[in-house]
């Protein structure tokens, strides 16, 4: 039968070589498909033929980096004003500049990098970032913007690099690179200042390192063998260290890694010293370097962000004793806690904050109507409280009135100092969770009823000990009910101003959310002492961190009337997400991905799951092929199969999360399915023309399909650019729209 010459490149190109294409277990595969090629044609590619193609893929290079950059920059500074997520991101910025402290539910490095490009091409810092719409005017936020492009632009050429590796087609990856840079979606998340370019560029970075180190597996231990093993632990470090997604491409790597690792065990030729150097390669490689990098960002994250600011709430008294500003730093306050004393009372479980109460009451038909007792995560004067003898007013401040300490066991009352009510609780139930009991602020002037009393206990202390300011873990038992006072963690409504609920739970096992101590103290009375012994290791600071920020992953629920989306909404481009204006008279900017593109991505995965399941079930058969069938077979079984794995990893996981997701979850799950679009069809239409080969007009149809699939992405493209670059004028419902019948979904809110 004759060759494939629908693509143009020699047999040698087509057929796998050792250990190029993912999976290390198929190269013995790979090595016999090769000995039957050479058999069948012993001449090797002329030089000037190796020249050219290698001039070619170079130049093809060239081609879509520039055309990949050009999308991205063209008309960068459209709108100048905050769109969508630049508020928070373009804020947290800022923050950097300022060196102020805040939080965040993603590790540090992506904001890093956004601060940092701010603050070399000018940007002050001083901007505010409240809302979508606030115009930039005279700051200078091009460089973030900027920044974020530029990472954006090499989304294109790193899948053509490598889809290149794993399919040795050039069709094949200036498919792939034509599909991500005429695809709307990511045009448009890579034009702001977000954490999404930014993620992407460490996901395709470390994607393109593991094929290249891979490629290099019959030169173990050469320069470029430990250069782009290093370069995949950098990418991986930087990946998880812009979001938490990062996770997946780690495990992908893994994957690979254990699938490599394991051929090379079965290698008998290998001595064990060589096995040995392989594994302490990658560990040192894969695992020393990229949690070195990681840790490093937060070191550098702490060191920099010294500054009290908006996050301090969210984490422990003695980490806020580290932030200049703050008042536990360089403090100095009693040590233990004395009748009379003004105090704050702050959970010990993180990311709930303090107690706190505020003249609002409970709405009709939600227990007893009277003050409500929340937790706040902010510092506020009504998070102060009057600790007081259960069974007298006396004011303890008074200078006649002896000083009193308050001791484990002790019978308390606390008044609120703003609002002179109670901490009091009754058999009501609370108002979001069942079978734990409400908890209000009752009385006038701090006189109220017995329900008002709560025994105070330190956490495995005997009866009578003193109670310690911020180091004594402390329970407050209700004395009526026997229930313990606690926090639910659940976000209250908005009549509770979305503050977190405080309960009193029957069940008393020791747990965070029911575990207190005394933050600020005030009590002229007494002598004070140095809170500088209580600032924390970086170790201890670093776990700390990592606890806050998973906690407020999970606690990341949709509120009223917020605009979310569902998976499985996403491969089928169901529904946008609107950057920018509402009306036919503001500049709209709308996140949907091109819908060709999409719909091509998803089609194709249907497509090798089916042709994917034929080959394997052929070749398990031991069906015999002829040489050039073995090989395109081997790269969409190896090289599709990799980019599928990429796809699995980054899309389903997110069915198992209970927060709250938006559209541009998917994207980076969008840039393996691209990279399959590539390899698959580049590969069915090279053996459509090898079964075709009798036919006349056989060796164009490769060229025609691939020329077909680049012609109509670019042509959706510039149908649906406007998305991405911005709109003004009539809305696509109004038949006047130049969109109006592009519309082709009705949940299209373009």
């Amino acid at each position: 039968m004759p060759p494939a010459t629908g693509g143009g490149l020699a047999e040698s190109e087509l057929r796998p070589r050792r250990g190029r294409c993912g999976p290390q277990a198929a190269r013995a595969a790979g090595r016999d498909v090769a000995a039957r090629a050479a058999a069948r044609n012993p001449k090797r590619p002329a030089r000037g033929s190796r020249r050219f193609e290698t001039a070619s893929r170079w130049a093809l290079l060239a081609l879509v980096t520039l055309l990949s950059f050009a999308t991205r920059f063209h008309r960068l500074d459209e709108p100048p004003h905050i769109c969508w997520d630049e508020t928070h991101f373009g804020k947290m910025g800022s923050y950097y500049i300022n060196r102020t402290f805040f939080f965040d539910v993603h590790p540090p490095l992506g904001k890093m990098l956004i601060g940092l490009a701010g603050y070399l091409s000018g940007y002050d810092g001083t901007f505010l970032f409240q809302k979508p719409g606030d115009k930039y005017e005279h700051h200078s936020y091009m460089g973030m913007r900027g920044f974020c492009a530029f990472l954006g632009s090499w989304l294109a050429p790193f899948a053509y690099l490598t889809v290149l590796d794993l399919s040795k087609s050039l069709s094949a990856a200036l498919l792939t690179a034509a599909l991500l840079t005429f695809d709307t979606g990511c045009l448009t998340l890579s034009q702001y200042i977000l954490l999404d370019p930014i993620l992407m560029f460490f996901i395709m970075a470390a994607m393109l390192s593991m094929v290249k180190y891979n490629s290099c597996a019959d030169r173990p231990f050469s320069a470029p063998w430990w250069f782009w093993l290093s370069l995949t632990g950098v990418s991986l470090a930087g990946a998880l260290g812009v979001k938490f997604v990062g996770l997946f491409v780690i495990l992908q790597v893994g994957l690979n890694t254990i699938a490599d690792l394991w051929y090379l065990f079965g290698d008998l030729s290998l001595s064990l010293v060589t096995m040995g150097k392989h594994l302490t390669a990658r560990v040192l490689c894969l695992i020393v370097l990229p949690l070195a990098l990681y840790t490093a960002t937060f070191a550098v994250h702490f060191m920099v962000l010294s500054k009290s600011g908006p996050g301090d709430g969210f984490f422990s008294s003695a980490f806020q004793a580290r932030l200049s500003g703050n008042n536990l730093h360089n403090a100095s306050i009693p040590e233990h806690l004395a009748y009379g004393s003004v105090i704050t009372v702050k959970n010990l479980q993180m990311a709930i904050g303090y107690l706190h109460s505020h003249r609002h009451l409970y709405p009709e038909g939600i227990g007893a109507r009277q003050q409500q007792v929340t937790t706040y995560l902010h510092k506020d004067y009504n998070n102060l409280w009057i600790i007081k003898k259960h069974n007298t007013n006396s004011d303890p401040l008074d200078p006649s009135f002896p000083v009193e300490f308050v001791r484990h066991g002790d019978i308390i009352r606390l008044e609120h100092k703003e609002t002179s009510r109670n901490l009091h609780s009754h058999y009501h139930e609370a108002p979001l969770t069942r079978k734990h009991y409400q908890v209000t602020g009752y009385g006038i002037n701090g006189t109220g009823d017995s329900n008002d009393f709560w025994r105070i206990e330190v956490v495995n202390r005997k009866f009578g000990n003193r109670i310690k300011v911020l180091r004594s873990r402390i329970r407050l038992i209700h004395l009526v009910t026997g229930c313990v006072l606690g926090s639910s963690g659940k976000v209250l409504p908005k009549w509770g101003w979305e503050q977190l609920e405080v309960t009193c739970t029957p069940y008393l096992k020791e747990t965070l959310n029911s575990i207190w101590n005394v933050e600020d103290h005030i009590n002229p009375k007494l002598p004070n002492i140095s809170l500088n012994v209580l600032q924390p290791s970086f170790p201890e600071i670093l776990l700390e961190s990592h606890m806050v920020m998973i906690w407020g992953n999970n606690g990341l629920k949709p509120k009223d009337n917020e605009f979310t989306s569902k998976p499985w909404h996403w491969p089928i481009n169901y529904q946008g997400l609107r950057f920018s204006g509402v009306n036919d008279t503001d500049f709209r900017v709308y996140l949907l991905g091109n819908p060709v593109v999409w719909w091509l991505n998803l089609l194709s995965i249907a497509l090798y799951l089916l042709s994917g399941s034929i080959i394997a079930v052929a070749m398990q058969r031991g069906t015999q092929v002829p040489a050039e069938v073995a090989g395109l077979s081997q790269v969409l079984l190896r090289g599709g199969g990799q980019v599928l794995l990429g796809w699995m990893l980054h899309y389903f996981p997110f069915f198992l999360m209970g927060r709250v997701l938006y559209f541009h979850h998917y994207f980076p799950a969008m840039l393996f399915s691209s990279m399959l679009t590539g390899i698959l069809w580049d590969t069915l239409l090279r053996l459509c023309a090898w079964g075709l080969a009798s036919w006349p007009l056989a060796r164009g149809i490769h060229v025609a399909g691939i020329l077909s699939l680049l012609l109509g992405t670019a042509y959706s493209f510039y149908l649906f650019h406007p998305l991405a670059y911005g709109m003004v004028g009539p809305l696509a419902q109004d038949p006047q729209s130049p969109m109006a019948g592009l519309r082709w979904l009705d949940s299209w809110e373009f």
